[in-house]
């Protein structure tokens, strides 16, 4: 075990294993294109995922839908649906897209839908009386209200796809997925735990960052989350 260790830590201090070489991609380039999935499937899910969110929350038609669809898409193996995908579309980018943003929607949509549909209902009803139109109650009331549960959702996703974009060297694509699986085709086990490890940090640094953000739009902060508005608009 201890020979596996050393030679984990000589594989990530080698030079050459970062800068890669005519016929293996470094490190520092699957780190890169780790995280290129990771935001193009991120953004995409959050497009799709929180104007519906806050669509439903704010109107209240489709809760039973939406609450049915999260669980459903929840249980989802991404595995599975990428080897599904590929199959039908083979390999490439598109199908290891379509499973990380399936995999991504569900949190974004629990967290905008919920965070929209807890806002107190009083101050609602007052921002209504005060005449302020649907989209000014919803973008300059609930919507502020509820950024800490939408950035919440937006964590737990970012968190969810980061760890699981390994998965793209299935599909003939880069990312750390690539030393993982390299490795466990040779049972070459440093690039295995190398890949491991660079996955684990990646996530727990986008993790910290977007819990940061979660806090700075915490009501008391004063930083991201702006007061509602009730002035006539």
């Amino acid at each position: 075990m201890s020979g596996i260790l050393s030679d984990t830590v000589s594989y990530l201090t080698t030079g050459s294993n970062w800068s890669g070489t005519a016929d293996v991609d470094g490190l520092g380039l699957l780190i890169g294109q780790h995280l290129e999935y990771t935001v193009i499937a991120v953004a995409i899910a959050a497009v799709i995922a929180v104007p519906l969110g806050l669509l439903v929350g704010h109107t209240g038609k489709g809760e039973v839908v939406v609450v049915g669809l999260v669980n459903v898409m929840r249980s989802l193996p991404t595995l599975g649906l990428l080897l599904l995908f590929i199959l039908w579309m083979g390999l490439g980018l598109t199908p290891t897209m379509i499973a990380l943003i399936l995999l991504g929607i569900p949190p974004m949509l629990a967290g905008a839908y919920s965070g929209v549909a807890n806002v107190d209902r009083i101050v609602v009803d007052a921002s209504r009386a005060m005449g302020l139109s649907e989209l000014q109650v919803l973008l300059r009331v609930e919507l502020p209200n509820a950024l800490p549960l939408i950035l919440g959702g937006l964590r737990n996703a970012t968190l969810q796809i980061v760890a699981t974009a390994a998965i793209a060297a299935y599909a003939g694509l880069g990312g750390l997925g690539r030393p993982i699986f390299d490795g466990l085709a040779t049972y070459d086990y440093p690039p295995m735990i190398a890949g491991s490890l660079l996955v684990t940090i990646l996530a727990l640094v986008l993790d910290s960052l977007l819990a940061g953000l979660v806090w700075l739009s915490m009501p008391g902060t004063g930083r991201l989350r702006p007061a509602p508005t009730l002035v006539r608009g």
